[in-house]
C-alpha cells in the first residue's frame, strides 16, 4: 500500500510531518483519484476557524506536501486530488477484501484507530466510525471462520487451544452489547465442553440487554444458547491437508465456486487451465471455505491406480453408495486428466445414486459429464504479489524491483508453479542472474519434496505431452510458428489441422480461445518449439499476403475494420517479416499502415534490418520497397520512389531521419502534386494534395496550403478515409492558427474528435496526447483558459503513460504558457524549468526554442532568446521561426521590434495577424514609429537575409 490510513499515516518512501499535513493526506485518501473542492479542503481542515488567507494557506499546505511526498497530489482547476489508484489505499482495499469474503486478509490492514491523524476534525467522524464497524464485523467473521475451521478438524483445546476464547473474552469486555461476538464466544466454549460457562455468558447478555436497551437477545444469540443447551453434534468429516502457504489472491475465483457449489444447480464443477496455474491449490482454498456438514474428502488422483479405488480408500468402505446416501458430502477429485474417462464415469454414477453429493475435479481437459459447470483457472493475476511473498520466505531482506518483478511474472506467464520455482532459486541467486535465466524456464526445479510431475516446469508439461496423440502433438509443434495468437483460418491454412484435434488441444488446456483467436502460454510455446522451415515459410506467405490484400482498404471506409485485424496479428507480421525468404515484398505494404499508426522509429529499425538481410542491389521488381527502406535509413530517394503514387512514396519526404534542403522537399512535393493531380484515385489526388498543402505550409508558400489541403479533405470525405480526415484538419487548423485566428483553429482541432477516438492507437505526430495538447494550447490562447486546464490535465496523463520525457516536456510547456495567461508568472517558471529539464538537447529544434521564448516572458529574456534564435539559424520550418521572431521582439524596442514582425510575416504568408497579442505589439509599434515609419520597418524587416542573426545582433 502506498498510503495507509487504518492507524497513523503512512506513506510509503516519506515521513510526513505536521499534524495538518498529515491531515490533508487523510482527507485526500478518503477520495483517492478524485478532485476534493478547495472549499470543501479548507472547511475541513480549518473547521470553524478558517486562516485569513484561507486559499493562499491550502497551497502552502499543499505545497508542504509535495516536498515531502512528490508526486502524490495533483492540482486540478477545482482543487486537488490524491494520485494514486483506490487499490493502494489501504481503507479501500481493507473495504474490498471484506467485500471480496477475505476478512483476515482486510483485518492484517489494519495498524490501529481509523483516521487517527485526523482524530477531532469533524471530516473524519464518519469515516472513522464506519471503517470502525466493518472492522468488528470483519472480525466476527473471521473468528466465525477459525471456529468453523477447528471444529472441521479436532476437538476441544487442541484445536484453536485457550486463545481463541481468550481473544473472544477480551472483545466481549470491550464490546459489551454486541451480540455477534457473545454468540461465537457461547460456541467455542460449547465446543471445549464448557456448556456452563456458555449459558452463564448467555444470562449476562440477556440481562445487559434488558437493563440497558430494553430489548430481548436477537436470532444469533438464540441460536447459540440452543446450542448449548442441545447434546453435542458429531465433529464433521473430512481429510482435507492444513494450509503450508498463504493461498495469495484469486478471491474473485474462490467467491464464484463458493456460489456454485452452495447452490442447488452445480452439482459437478470442474477447474481446467494448464499444468502449474493453481488448480488444485484453488479447489482446496474454495472447499475449505464452505460449510459441508457431512464433510469434504480430497481424493488424489495423480498417483491412483483407478478413480473408484482412490475414492473407496479415502472414504474407507467398498460400498460408496451406501455409506454417502443420505448425507451431502463434497468430494474433490483431483488431477483427473490422466484418468479422465474412468473419473467421468465414476463421477456420474455417484452423482447419479447420492443425491446430496458434490463433486469439486480438477483437470487439465473436461470430464465431459451431462450436467457439468466448467470454470477456467487462468494465469495469476496477483502473479507480482505472489512472487515477493514466496521470494521474501526464500531470502528475507531481499530488494525486488517492480520492473524485475513485473517483468519475471511477464516472462513466466503469471503461472504460480512457475512463480515457486523461481522464487525457490533467488535462495541462491542475484535477481539479475535469474532474468537471464528465464529463457531457460524449463529446468526451473522445485524442493525436495514436490511431485515428481511438479520438480521442474518441464516435468510439467511432459505430463500433458504424454497424453496426446501423434496428430495432436503434431499440430502442437505447428502452433509455435504463430506469434500473438492466429485465427481459425490461419491455423488451417498453415498447420492444416484438423479441427477435431484442434479443439482437443484447447480442451486439453494446451492451448486456449481468446476472442476469435487460439493463443498459447509462451511457456508451452517453447516446450513444443521445433525448427519447422516449411511450416515458417508458410506462415512468412500467409501473413504477407494478408498485408497485401489489407493495405488498400485502409484508404477507404473499411480502414477501421483492417486496422484492427494488422493490430491483431502486429507479432505474427514481425514474425513473418523476420523468417520471410522475399522480406521487401512484406515489407512495402506494412509502410503505410506503420505510417497510420505513427510507428516511425518501428519502421526505420526494420527497414534497416531488410536492407541488411538483401544488400544494396535491389532484386528485379523490389525496386519500390528497397529504395523506401534506403529513404528510412538516410538514403537518398530513387527514381522509382519519387515516380511512384504508392502511399509510403508520396510521404518520402517526412519518412527520412535526415535534414533535406527545404527548397529540394518544396520542389519535389509540388513536382509531385502536379504529377498526381489528374489521378483516377480520388484518394491518390487527396494524398498528393496533403503532402503539397504539409510541404507548403512548412517549407514553402504558408499562403497557398490552404488552397491544397481544402480540396484534399474533400477527397478524403468522399472515400471515407478517416485517418486522412483527420490529417487534413489538423494542417487546416495549422493554416487558422497561422493567421492567428485562434478560435477558428480550435474550431478546426475539435472536429476531428470523434475520428480521434475512432481511431484509437494512434501515436505522435496526430496522436490522442498531441490531439489534446494542441486543443489545450488553442483553448488558452482562445481565452478558454478553465477549458484549456482540463484538456492539459488529460495530456499529461496521457504523456505520464506514454513514458516519454519530451512528450511530458511538450505538456509541462504549454501548462507554463497558460499559467502565464493567468497571470501565474512564477508558477509559468518553475513549469518551464521541469519543462527544459526534460527536453533538454532532445525534441524538435522548434519545440526547444518555444520553450526558451516562454521562459523569456517570465524571466530574465536575454539568454533564453539568444539560445531560441541559435536554434532556429538553420531551421526550415517558417512558422517557427516566425513565432520565434515574434518572441523576441516582444522584448525589443519599437523600431527593431517592427523589423522582426515583418520579417515573421512574411516567413508566414500573411498582413495583419488575428492574434491579440501581436496586434496590440503591433499598434504599440505603429503608435510610437508612426505609421509610415512602422511600414518602412515592416518593409527592411521581410527583405533580411537572416533574420535571426540581425535579431541576435540585436540582443547584443
Amino acid at each position: 500500500m502506498r498510503i495507509g490510513v487504518l492507524g497513523p499515516l503512512q506513506v510509503a518512501g516519506a515521513e510526513i510531518g505536521g499534524a495538518r499535513v498529515r491531515a490533508l493526506f487523510v482527507r485526500l485518501a478518503l477520495d483517492p483519484g478524485r478532485v476534493v473542492t478547495a472549499d470543501r479542503l479548507i472547511d475541513d481542515l480549518w473547521p470553524g476557524e478558517p486562516p485569513a488567507h484561507p486559499t493562499a494557506a491550502l497551497q502552502s499546505l499543499v505545497s508542504r506536501a509535495r516536498r515531502e511526498a512528490p508526486g502524490l497530489i495533483s492540482s486540478h482547476p477545482a482543487g486537488y486530488l490524491l494520485d494514486v489508484p483506490p487499490a493502494e489505499v489501504d481503507s479501500w482495499a481493507f473495504e474490498r477484501l471484506v467485500r471480496a469474503g477475505d476478512p483476515r486478509g482486510a483485518l492484517a490492514l489494519w495498524r490501529g484507530p481509523a483516521l487517527a491523524d485526523a482524530a477531532g476534525l469533524q471530516f473524519a467522524a464518519a469515516p472513522a466510525a464506519r471503517l470502525e464497524e466493518l472492522r468488528l464485523t470483519a472480525l466476527a467473521t473471521a473468528i466465525a471462520a477459525d471456529l468453523a475451521a477447528e471444529q472441521g478438524g479436532v476437538s476441544g483445546d487442541e484445536g484453536g487451544g485457550p486463545g481463541l476464547v481468550a481473544e473472544l473474552e477480551g472483545l466481549v469486555a470491550a464490546h459489551r452489547l454486541r451480540e455477534p461476538f457473545h454468540a461465537l464466544l457461547m460456541r467455542a466454549l460449547v465446543a471445549r465442553g464448557r456448556r456452563g460457562e456458555a449459558l452463564e455468558v448467555f444470562e449476562r447478555i440477556r440481562a445487559d440487554l434488558a437493563a440497558e436497551l430494553g430489548v430481548d437477545p436477537g436470532p444469533e444469540l438464540r441460536e447459540a444458547h440452543l446450542a448449548a443447551v442441545r447434546e453435542p453434534a458429531p465433529a464433521p468429516r473430512g481429510n482435507l491437508p492444513a494450509r503450508l502457504t498463504s493461498f495469495v489472491g484469486r478471491s474473485g475465483d474462490v467467491a464464484r465456486l463458493r456460489e456454485l457449489l452452495g447452490g442447488q444447480d452445480a452439482r459437478l464443477v470442474t477447474l481446467v487451465g494448464p499444468g502449474g496455474v493453481g488448480k488444485t491449490r484453488l479447489a482446496l482454498e474454495a472447499a475449505s471455505a464452505l460449510d459441508v456438514p457431512d464433510g469434504v474428502w480430497l481424493v488424489e488422483l495423480a498417483s491412483a491406480a483407478g478413480v473408484r479405488a482412490a475414492v473407496e480408500s479415502v472414504l474407507r468402505t467398498t460400498d460408496v453408495v451406501r455409506a454417502l446416501r443420505g448425507t451431502s458430502p463434497l468430494i474433490v477429485l483431483d488431477n483427473c486428466e490422466h484418468v479422465v474417462e474412468e473419473a467421468a464415469v465414476v463421477a456420474r454414477w455417484l452423482l447419479s445414486e447420492v443425491s446430496g453429493l458434490r463433486v469439486l475435479a480438477t483437470s487439465r481437459e473436461p470430464l465431459d459429464v451431462p450436467g457439468e459447470t466448467l470454470h477456467p483457472v487462468r494465469p495469476l493475476p496477483e502473479a507480482v504479489e505472489l512472487l515477493r511473498e514466496r521470494a521474501a520466505a526464500a531470502r528475507p531482506g531481499l530488494g525486488l524491483g517492480e520492473a524485475d518483478a513485473a517483468r519475471i511474472c511477464r516472462e513466466l506467464d503469471g503461472i504460480p508453479l512457475a512463480i515457486e520455482l523461481a522464487a525457490a532459486r533467488l535462495r541462491t541467486m542475484p535477481v539479475s542472474v535469474l532474468v537471464r535465466q528465464l529463457g531457460d524456464r524449463l529446468a526451473f526445479r522445485g524442493g525436495r519434496t514436490s511431485e515428481p510431475r511438479h520438480r521442474t516446469l518441464r516435468d510439467v508439461i511432459d505430463w500433458s505431452w504424454n497424453l496426446l496423440s501423434a496428430r495432436e502433438r503434431e499440430l502442437l509443434r505447428g502452433l509455435t510458428v504463430f506469434s500473438g495468437g492466429a485465427t481459425y483460418e490461419a491455423v488451417a491454412e498453415i498447420c492444416g489441422g484438423d479441427p477435431d484435434d484442434l479443439a482437443s488441444l484447447v480442451d486439453k488446456s494446451l492451448i486456449s480461445v481468446s476472442g476469435d483467436r487460439y493463443v498459447m502460454l509462451a511457456t508451452i510455446r517453447q516446450y513444443a518449439a521445433a525448427d519447422l522451415p516449411a511450416l515458417r515459410q508458410a506462415h512468412a506467405g500467409y501473413y504477407t499476403r494478408l498485408a497485401e490484400t489489407a493495405e488498400p482498404h485502409l484508404r477507404t471506409g473499411e480502414q477501421l475494420a483492417w486496422l484492427e485485424v494488422l493490430d491483431a496479428e502486429q507479432d505474427n507480421l514481425d514474425a513473418a517479416l523476420r523468417h520471410s525468404d522475399d522480406p521487401l515484398r512484406l515489407v512495402l505494404p506494412r509502410f503505410w499502415p506503420w505510417i497510420m499508426r505513427g510507428r516511425r522509429r518501428e519502421m526505420s529499425e526494420q527497414a534497416a534490418a531488410v536492407l541488411r538481410r538483401t544488400g544494396e542491389v535491389p532484386p528485379p521488381g523490389r525496386e519500390l520497397a528497397h529504395g523506401l527502406c534506403r529513404v528510412l535509413t538516410g538514403g537518398e530517394p530513387s527514381p522509382a520512389v519519387l515516380d511512384s503514387d504508392h502511399p509510403a512514396a508520396l510521404n518520402f519526404w517526412a519518412m527520412s531521419g535526415a535534414q533535406r534542403p527545404p527548397g529540394d522537399v518544396v520542389e519535389l512535393t509540388e513536382h509531385t502534386v502536379e504529377r498526381l493531380r489528374d489521378s483516377p484515385d480520388p484518394w491518390t489526388r487527396s494524398a498528393a494534395l496533403l503532402v503539397g498543402g504539409i510541404v507548403r505550409f512548412e517549407y514553402g508558400a504558408v499562403a497557398g496550403a490552404e488552397d491544397l489541403l481544402g480540396p484534399a479533405l474533400d477527397g478524403f470525405r468522399r472515400t471515407g478515409d478517416r485517418w486522412g480526415q483527420w490529417a487534413t484538419l489538423y494542417w487546416l487548423s495549422l493554416v487558422a492558427e497561422n493567421r492567428g485566428d485562434f478560435a477558428a483553429a480550435l474550431a478546426l482541432a475539435e472536429e476531428p474528435g470523434r475520428l480521434a477516438a475512432e481511431l484509437s492507437g494512434l501515436d505522435a505526430p496526430l496522436g490522442p496526447m498531441t490531439f489534446l495538447l494542441r486543443l489545450g494550447q488553442l483553448r488558452a490562447r482562445a481565452g478558454d483558459h478553465e477549458g484549456a486546464a482540463a484538456t492539459l490535465e488529460e495530456a499529461w496523463s496521457s504523456a505520464l503513460r506514454a513514458d516519454d520525457a519530451v512528450t511530458q516536456a511538450r505538456v509541462l510547456h504549454a501548462r507554463a504558457e497558460l499559467a502565464r495567461r493567468t497571470g501565474d508568472r512564477a508558477g509559468a517558471a518553475r513549469l518551464l524549468d521541469r519543462a527544459l529539464s526534460l527536453g533538454s538537447g532532445e525534441g524538435p529544434v522548434q519545440f526547444r526554442a518555444f520553450m526558451h521564448v516562454e521562459l523569456a516572458r517570465v524571466a530574465e529574456p536575454g539568454p533564453p532568446l539568444r539560445a531560441a534564435l541559435e536554434l532556429m539559424e538553420t531551421c526550415g520550418d517558417r512558422t517557427a521561426r516566425a513565432t520565434v521572431l515574434e518572441g523576441v521582439a516582444e522584448h525589443l524596442r519599437p523600431r527593431a521590434a517592427a523589423e522582426l514582425l515583418g520579417a515573421a510575416r512574411a516567413l508566414r504568408g500573411v498582413g495583419d495577424s488575428a492574434d491579440p497579442l501581436l496586434a496590440a505589439l503591433d499598434g504599440r509599434c505603429r503608435s510610437a514609429l508612426g505609421p509610415d515609419a512602422f511600414h518602412d520597418a515592416l518593409t527592411r524587416g521581410a527583405a533580411l537575409p537572416s533574420p535571426e542573426r540581425h535579431a541576435l545582433g540585436l540582443l547584443a
